[in-house]
């Protein structure tokens, strides 16, 4: 017998889901692969890639997408290609070329290179990239630049913990990036180039670790229905208090549980374990994920998600 979609509702499960987005897609459009599962009622990414890169996605599933908040902030791996001596208006590939110098390319050492990019290691300071995301007044910027009329955000504050040299073969380079969220990895290579004084753009770009998910944990694109017609998918699903692996945890029984839900105060750090973090996953013994509580300072956890499943 079929099940409808209105009979999958009725047992659906909640976690997160990692894919491996393919080239040429967009991040709207990926997700939009995992809302045509019958038993996905909701879905959200916690991290945008352009279209032409690939790579790791977390997407939350039903009430998974309820943990979105805890992962928009974590770290990010990528791999990248840097394309010396040509410079483009969107700094990677998309874009139309602004200037060319080859030239200075070919004067430069490795070691000037490798010198060179490890110094951008560290924090500091990024301006976003005129074509972006990013919105003014509602707009993306990308569309207000597209129409001649750029708009240039502030400087942000980012992380790069470390830039690994892959490969040298001018004019590409390789290289590993660790980086904190809000980092523009175009951005990174337009600002080697000039650095470098011959200018530079992204071509590649592929994540590979997004808040510790990797690609062992990512699934492709291509494979995901056959999964579901399998009834492996859900298998595959990270449930959700595992999604949340480097936050603390309490383990509650069923009477606290029930109080919890209800809404009632869940106590102060006298009578509960004080989070190291800012947060703290409250879990039956059987690993189920009651809500995810906030230390604030006068001795009370505030709730910023009770679940109910």
């Amino acid at each position: 017998m079929t099940k409808t979609r209105e009979d999958a509702f009725k047992n659906t499960d909640h976690g997160i889901i990692v894919i491996d987005k393919p080239e040429g897609l967009t991040s709207a459009r990926a997700i939009y692969h995992l809302k045509k599962i019958p038993w996905v009622k909701k879905v959200g990414h916690t991290g945008t890639l352009d279209p032409f890169a690939t790579g790791v996605m977390i997407c939350g599933i039903n009430q998974g997408t309820r943990l979105s908040q805890f992962f928009l902030k974590g770290d990010k791996t990528y791999v990248a290609e840097l394309i010396l001596g040509i410079e483009t208006d969107t700094q990677d590939a998309t874009g139309n070329i602004i200037a060319e110098r080859f030239e200075n390319v070919h004067r430069l050492t490795d070691q000037q290179i490798s010198d060179t990019i490890k110094a951008f290691e560290g924090f500091q300071e990024q301006l976003p990239p005129v074509y972006s995301a990013l919105k003014h007044h509602g707009v993306p910027l990308y569309k207000l630049a597209r129409m001649g009329n750029p708009i240039q955000k502030p400087a942000r504050s980012i992380h790069i913990k470390h830039i690994d040299i892959l490969r040298i073969d001018k004019p590409s380079i390789w290289l590993e990036v660790s980086c904190s969220a809000g980092t523009y990895i175009r951005t990174l290579c337009a600002d080697i180039g000039k650095k470098l004084m011959c200018g530079g753009h992204l071509k590649t770009l592929r994540r590979t670790e997004s808040c510790g998910f990797t690609l062992k944990d990512a699934i492709p694109l291509s494979i995901l229905n056959e999964l579901d017609e399998e009834e492996k998918l859900k298998d595959k699903m990270i449930p959700m208090s595992t999604a949340l692996k480097s936050m603390d945890e309490m383990i509650v029984d069923g009477e606290m549980e029930k109080r919890i839900k209800s809404g009632q105060p869940l106590g102060t750090p006298a009578d509960n374990p004080l989070p190291k973090g800012p947060y703290m996953k409250i879990v039956t013994p059987n690993k189920e994920l009651v809500a995810v509580v906030k230390y604030e300072s006068g001795a009370s956890y505030k709730y910023c998600c009770v679940f109910n499943h």
